[in-house]
């Protein structure tokens, strides 16, 4: 069980916020603040309170002690004052000390721009540790790494919790891997199997179907026996992949094979797209999306559903002769009556694409996080928050584990 915001007074203290304002920035301007709207709550609930509130967040990978003017987060703090309507200051040399007033917020310069944040140093957590009265983690898609800003800091700070994003997160995710309702169908695309073998192996003895697509399904019909031209493929990992049929078949769940590809000769937006069964791939095809028969299929195995978790795309959706399967799918998770839980970087872009985010019970920002949650590893920042809402005696929750 972890502390919440709504656990711990925050008026006149100094709060800091450990968010994931890792945006894509294009020519110094935003292409998506999907991440910066989900830290909105947190940040808006301290300030209601009269905090001094700090906000902390990473930005891409620059090389540590030094300042990279292309990483700053001189934009994110633009876009965070005109979505809260006050100004929101950026603060360089912010391990100093920072002056703040009760009901104001500031945003930390790129914490990555610190040297020893991804290796979680004990003394770097420290001075962050210093600069407040609570730390709140908000930041859930950086929940699997052990940083200073995400773990290290949590052993420190006077008291910790979640903030509200990070809350909802795990709630949700928590549905899928507690006691979730039947039919639990998970749909799992993306280029490689080896990137989603741990998942896959986890997921198996969870859900009573898994509909893949995408590079994974190459490699499952190839094991299966059947021909995939010259598609993307894993051969060194086709002896796993018979083992993961299998396994679903003895546990008795399903991962039903595509009866019918949609195959191009060459990986264009212009190729012309012909729908093959799975039997008739020729040698010189690429399979680059699931056939009408097979996403009809598999929506109907997804009305059945009464749980479904969704990650990776099932074909090329970025190109549009190639983008039926995951529309399809997309279309089917929004249209059942099923909680829905979705994530992942490449399920978030097929999810705006296809304009079904307000008909999904649940969109996750993370995406290892999210990964790693579902396959029953520990997340170093959630097991901190734990661990120090269980070091208090006096502390109860009434949260069922989480």
């Amino acid at each position: 069980m972890m502390r919440y915001m709504s656990d711990i007074g925050l008026s006149g203290k100094r709060v800091l916020i450990r968010e994931d304002l890792n945006v894509p920035i294009e020519n110094g301007r935003i292409s998506d603040d999907t991440r910066i709207r989900a830290a909105l709550p947190a940040i808006q609930k301290a300030l209601r309170a009269g905090a001094r509130v700090l906000v902390v967040s990473h930005l891409g990978r620059p090389e540590e002690g030094s300042y990279d003017a292309s990483l700053s987060l001189a934009p994110v703090a633009a876009s965070l004052s005109a979505l809260l309507g006050r100004e929101i200051r950026l603060c360089k040399g912010w391990l100093s000390g920072v002056t703040v007033a009760p009901g104001e917020a500031v945003l930390c310069e790129n914490v990555r721009f610190e040297r020893g944040e991804k290796a979680d140093d004990d003394g770097l957590a420290r001075k962050m540790a210093a600069l407040c009265d609570v730390y709140v983690n908000d930041a859930f898609a950086t929940a699997h790494r052990a940083e200073a800003s995400t773990h290290g800091i949590a052993k420190y700070a006077p008291k910790v919790c979640a903030g509200p994003l990070l809350q909802a997160e795990v709630q949700a995710l928590a549905r899928i891997v507690k006691d979730p309702e039947r039919p639990l169908v998970a749909v799992v695309g993306g280029s490689k199997i080896s990137t989603k073998l741990a998942l896959l192996e986890s997921l198996i003895e969870k859900v009573d179907r898994i509909i893949v697509g995408g590079g994974i399904l190459n490699t499952l019909l190839r094991a299966a026996g059947l021909p995939i031209g010259k598609s993307l493929c894993e051969e060194p990992l086709l002896s796993v992949a018979r083992s993961l049929m299998d396994k679903a078949r003895a546990g008795g769940s399903e991962i039903p094979l595509a009866e019918d590809l949609v195959c191009a000769k060459e990986y264009s937006p212009t190729a012309p797209a012909t729908v093959k069964l799975a039997a008739e791939v020729s040698e010189d095809d690429l399979i680059l999306d699931i056939g009408p028969k097979t996403a009809a299929r598999f929506a109907g195995c997804l009305s059945e559903a009464r749980t479904i978790v969704w990650n990776g795309p099932l074909g090329v959706f970025e190109l549009e002769p190639f983008a039926a399967g995951t529309r399809a799918m997309a279309e089917a998770i929004a249209a059942s009556q099923a909680f829905s839980i979705a994530g992942g970087g490449e399920t978030l872009a097929a999810i705006a694409k296809f304009g079904v985010a307000e008909r999904l019970s649940y969109v996750s920002t993370g995406g290892g996080a999210f990964l790693e949650f579902l396959e029953g590893k520990t997340l170093p920042a959630l097991a901190i928050l734990k661990e120090r809402a269980k070091a208090d005696p006096d502390y109860v929750h009434p949260s069922e584990g989480y």
